[in-house]
């Protein structure tokens, strides 16, 4: 029976650049399923999703919040994701825990940067996805020109379904090219009429209805047998190969309409239950057990519990810590092992989230994505599973930050709140980062962009009523190596009566390229070195790399051997050869020629013609590399690789130079060499 319930579960995500009507669409599929009787708008504040009070200062989404719903004898749990790049890990977090999701583009900006991101960011976890170009009332809208972008920005082979019915202001529904029906909603409806498909469109329809049975059949060997056979697609057909498609990641299928307006919300949930994976579709977990053996999990209720932490906050009722449940069955007041550290904790309570508000539940099931309440030492990617069978799932990668500010209360008393809710913070949001500068003895805040470290900071002044002095946004250099060392040898000896310590090693160094990070290997042969000793001079290494040669910045970009070495009787130990790792790796980065990097992002302006002239020289000052610029109907869009560093107010400057009409978008585009002319001033701070 379990079975049949985990097939009418969908768990899905709502992916896209910031203001392309993630929360929107999420406020209407809340609307049109029955779990809420009122629609709200983002620019009046009243949305489910957005119930923070900067997300409604903002505008935008900054935390992924949970809701479910229920349609066509389905239940949904459907998460909502920030569209802005400082909160990327915020969408990484949630793509993890997901079966699927829905794309969402502008219909007149087509795939912007962020898009992209996100889309590479579901790539990386196999998350099979549908797309809905939304905005279609909008002046400047074209279906066949998003779906151009999203074919060849993306890579992927767009599958159309619906055909607009009205151009812009006049949009009043689709075609559904399946069933080959008009799908109109008039003014002050919220429902749909299924119609004939209109005369002026019957010729387009049936042209677009025959290039999708083409496209389908050149993917999928089933629908290439009855096209070969009948010269045509039935709609059952069609809808099984499109599902089959969209599963394996071979092609995406494409619905449109308008959000805002209401249109096209109701075949969008119609397309989520035909085309994306259920629980039961996923394959079984995998995981590893003590010795490292990976195992399998499979979807069901009876196998034993198994669930991965994704999310961690703080409220009123509690500490909320969401899960997802992979496999087994979790009800209140038993206990769950922490896999990672020994720990077993017992949960208080399982709540099911709409939002801010929570229903409590008795139980949760493999399929699941709930809150539970109880766990002191969880967070974002602990696996918790059965005591008696302890597994640990992959947790979702963390960026490392790219951006610090130092910050210290305004009142000395305040010095240990503001303490207290900076580790909250940390605790809640893995991608911000606190330390304490052991030149300066500041605090110092770290994240992913100026947004990110803005919101951070205000829900210290807001939830922990702490008044906090903020200083100039940093940028986190990385140094590399440019040309390494062969053959150092470094001797630790230390003798100060008892047992001693002696650890001889070799070490090459030498540039890793693009791929950057840190790589260890031993060649050492004949036992010189033995296996357990070479992991910890990996361990010193990896120590040494904290602090480089030129600023004490982080190094990465860098692979190192072990090519030979010597141990002693009595005094050789671990620690010894990890002491041997730390400090030969540091004297061999001082041998080496090290430079600087800094990040670098790609940064998208969309400007009026007559101040494209002034935003290129800008650019150019903040040491940008124009990529790409194009023009059309009176507005210009410039792509340019910019550092990071020079990026700090430039939100304020681009307003000045185009009267309040030009924005711009940011993406991370890795690291770049810093210029010697500006290492000497970096390095000199």
């Amino acid at each position: 029976m379990r079975s049949t319930l985990l097939t009418a579960v969908r768990n899905l995500g709502i992916l896209a650049h910031v203001d392309a009507g993630k929360t929107t669409i999420t406020e209407r599929i809340l609307y049109a399923t029955g779990a809420v009787h009122k629609r709200g708008e983002v620019h009046d504040g009243t949305t489910v999703t957005d119930f923070d009070a900067q997300e409604r200062d903002r505008g935008i989404t900054i935390f992924a919040a949970a809701v479910s719903c229920s349609w066509g004898g389905h239940r949904i749990n459907l998460i909502d994701t920030p569209g802005h790049v400082d909160f990327a890990d915020e969408v990484e977090r949630s793509l993890r825990v997901l079966d699927g999701a829905v794309a969402v583009f502008d219909a007149v900006a087509g795939v912007e940067p962020q898009s992209e991101s996100v889309w590479r960011q579901a790539d990386r976890y196999g998350v099979p996805r549908i797309a809905f170009v939304n905005k279609l009332d909008r002046a400047g809208a074209d279906l066949d020109t998003a779906v151009a972008s999203i074919r060849e920005r993306l890579g992927t082979v767009p599958l159309v379904v619906q055909l607009p019915v009205g151009r812009e202001d006049a949009f009043t529904g689709v075609v559904d090219l399946l069933g080959m029906r008009a799908l109109l909603w008039s003014a002050g409806s919220d429902a749909y009429e299924a119609g004939p498909v209109p005369e002026s469109l019957r010729e387009e329809a049936g042209r677009r209805r025959r290039a999708l049975e083409e496209a389908v059949a050149e993917l999928h060997a089933e629908a290439l047998e009855e096209f070969c056979a009948t010269s045509a697609l039935t709609e059952r057909t069609l809808i099984r190969a499109l599902r089959e498609l969209t599963l394996r990641g071979d092609a995406v299928v494409v619905l449109c309409g308008s959000a805002y307006r209401n249109r096209g919300i109701e075949p969008l949930l119609d397309a989520v239950l035909a085309y994306l994976p259920s629980p039961a579709d996923m394959p079984p977990v995998r995981g590893t057990v003590a010795g490292g053996a990976e195992q399998e999990r499979a979807p069901d209720p009876a196998e034993p519990f198994a669930a991965l932490a994704f999310k961690v906050t703080a409220t009123a009722t509690g500490r909320l810590t969401y899960v997802r449940v992979y496999a087994g069955t979790l009800r209140k007041g038993e206990s769950v092992l922490d896999p990672a550290t020994g720990r077993t904790e017992r949960v208080g309570r399982i709540l099911r989230v709409q939002a801010d508000r929570h229903e409590e539940r008795e139980e949760a099931s493999a399929g699941d994505i709930v809150a539970v309440i109880g766990l002191k030492a969880a967070r974002a990617g602990t696996t918790l599973c059965a005591p008696g069978a302890p597994l640990v799932l992959e947790p979702p990668s963390v960026a490392d930050p790219v951006v610090s500010v130092a910050v210290e209360a305004r009142r000395s008393t305040d010095t240990g709140r503001l303490a207290a809710a900076l580790a909250r913070l940390v605790e809640e949001d893995p991608s911000l980062a606190v330390r304490s500068d052991a030149e300066t003895g500041q605090t110092v805040l770290s994240g992913m962009g100026e947004l990110h470290l803005e919101v951070a900071v205000e829900k210290v002044r807001r939830g922990h009523g702490v008044e906090v002095d903020v200083g100039r946004p940093q940028v986190s250099y990385r140094e590399t190596v440019v040309r390494g060392v062969t053959g150092l040898v470094y001797r630790h000896v230390k003798q100060d009566g008892g047992a001693g310590q002696f650890a001889h090693v070799v070490l090459d160094v030498e540039p890793l390229g693009e791929a950057g990070g840190f790589e260890f290997r031993s060649v050492v042969v004949g036992g010189r070195v033995p296996q357990e000793y070479a992991r910890a001079v990996e361990a010193g290494c990896r120590d040494a790399l904290a602090e480089g040669p030129l600023g004490g910045y982080p190094v990465t970009g860098v692979r190192v051997t072990l090519t030979d070495g010597a141990t002693h009787s009595k005094d050789s130990s671990e620690p010894a050869f990890r002491a041997a790792g730390r400090f030969g790796l540091r004297e061999a980065l001082r041998a080496s020629t090290v430079e600087l990097l800094e990040p670098v992002v790609e940064v998208t302006v969309s400007v009026p013609e007559d101040a494209v002239g002034g935003v290129l020289g800008d650019l150019a000052a903040r040491r940008g590399r124009v990529s790409a610029s194009t023009a059309g109907s009176g507005a210009a869009v410039v792509t340019a690789a910019v550092p990071l560093a020079e990026l700090f107010g430039y939100a304020s400057r681009l307003r000045g130079r185009t009267q309040g009409r030009g924005t711009f978008t940011t993406r991370p585009a890795g690291l770049a060499p810093v210029p010697a002319s500006v290492a000497g001033v970096v390095l000199t701070r």
